[in-house]
């Protein structure tokens, strides 16, 4: 069985960075195309706790086109691709002004963020945005997220919000992964089609059988998203986030999982900062090196960023965002990392105090040259 027997189901209070991704049937009267503020107002109050708890929240939240539409006063049905990005471009407006006012009704700030499928799979746009997320989340701030309809074609878009929520879930070292549905989890067979069906509460590894219960595409298994839920769990795990599927259409959705309602979780053995410096050390193809002093050995072996005061030598060729190898004086690997700067500027500012970037590159730069968590060391 793909169920987790005597698996124990993860407390809420536990994950640190939570991510909680709102589907737009959620979120928006279908009949009206007006927003569920009375919902919306629990679920606020949800992520307010969750803040106060000290966790660091996050929303992937969809709606735009579904706002977009009710305003420009399109017609029921599937739309053009013009149609769709014109929806969603009114529509961001109207879905970053709602989720301010019902965060800021609580005394928290709303950032928002458009994403594209190439802001999660290029690593120099990877980077860009991750520091955004890490910046609000400095800030106490909570990062409102939406694919950028508004520009996305068919050919590179998610096309769904869990995935998208899965990638970004990653790249933002979140724990978990709350995705608020129409159902209350994964069953066994399609609850309105079974009478018989149970929801699993754990799942401990994603199986073909698993993957069976969802159904293929085209299948009536597949019917309220589950499909794309399960690859966004396969995602979520393989990156160190722990990941739920839990019913939305209820007040207060989160704090029913923290009071114990049934849902399903997917569990991973990892964590997305582990997870990542997995990918660091195994996958990616070096572009070049830096050389580093013993007072910045020290310091990156004692889980500290790489500064450029510490750098000493800069050799290849290599963008922002590429791999490079960490070596100590005497020439020898001790480890690698994504590095912050193009070749052209780390050598400008090897050697240099952090305060002296804008001075040197006539731009601010970023504090570190490698960021502690794109950095794994030899014998990590």
């Amino acid at each position: 069985m793909s169920a987790a027997p005597g698996a124990a189901t993860p407390r809420l209070s536990r994950f640190r960075r939570i991510m909680i991704k709102v589907g737009s049937s959620l979120l928006v009267d279908p009949a009206h195309g007006a927003v569920k503020r009375d919902w919306l107002a629990t679920l606020a109050d949800d992520v307010a706790a969750l803040h106060r708890d000290g966790a660091d929240v996050l929303i992937v939240s969809s709606g735009a086109i579904a706002l977009g539409r009710s305003v420009l006063g399109l017609a029921p049905g599937p739309l053009k691709l013009e149609d769709s990005q014109a929806a969603a471009a009114v529509g961001q407006i109207a879905l970053a002004r709602t989720w301010s006012e019902a965060l800021g009704g609580r005394r928290l700030s709303a950032g928002q963020i458009l994403i594209t499928f190439a802001d999660t799979e290029e690593r120099r746009r990877y980077l860009n945005a991750r520091a955004t997320i890490e910046r609000l989340i400095d800030l106490r701030a909570v990062p409102v997220i939406n694919e950028n309809d508004s520009v996305a074609t068919a050919e590179i878009r998610y096309g769904d919000n869990d995935r998208l929520a899965a990638r970004v879930a990653t790249m933002a070292s979140a724990d978990l992964l709350i995705l608020l549905s129409d159902v209350a989890g994964l069953y066994t067979a399609p609850p309105a089609d079974d009478p018989y069906a149970e929801l699993i509460p754990v799942v401990a590894k994603i199986t073909p059988e698993i993957e069976a219960m969802a159904g293929g595409a085209g299948s009536g298994l597949s019917r309220g998203g589950m499909r794309t839920k399960i690859e966004a769990a396969k995602i979520a795990t393989t990156g160190g986030t722990h990941m739920a599927i839990a019913d939305g259409r209820v007040p207060h959705p989160v704090s029913r999982i923290r009071d114990g309602a049934p849902c399903t979780w997917f569990l991973t053995g990892s964590n997305p900062i582990t997870a990542r410096k997995k990918w660091i050390a195994g996958s990616l193809e070096a572009r070049g090196a830096l050389t580093i002093d013993a007072g910045a050995l020290s310091a990156i072996q004692s889980g500290k960023s790489l500064l450029p005061a510490g750098v000493k030598k800069v050799e290849g060729n290599f963008a922002r965002g590429d791999c490079v190898l960490i070596r100590d004086e005497r020439g020898i690997e001790i480890g690698r990392g994504l590095v912050n700067y193009d070749a052209e500027d780390a050598v400008k500012i090897a050697g240099r105090n952090s305060r002296d970037i804008e001075a040197v590159l006539g731009t601010p730069g970023r504090a570190a040259i490698l960021h502690r968590d794109d950095m794994v060391l030899k014998g990590d």
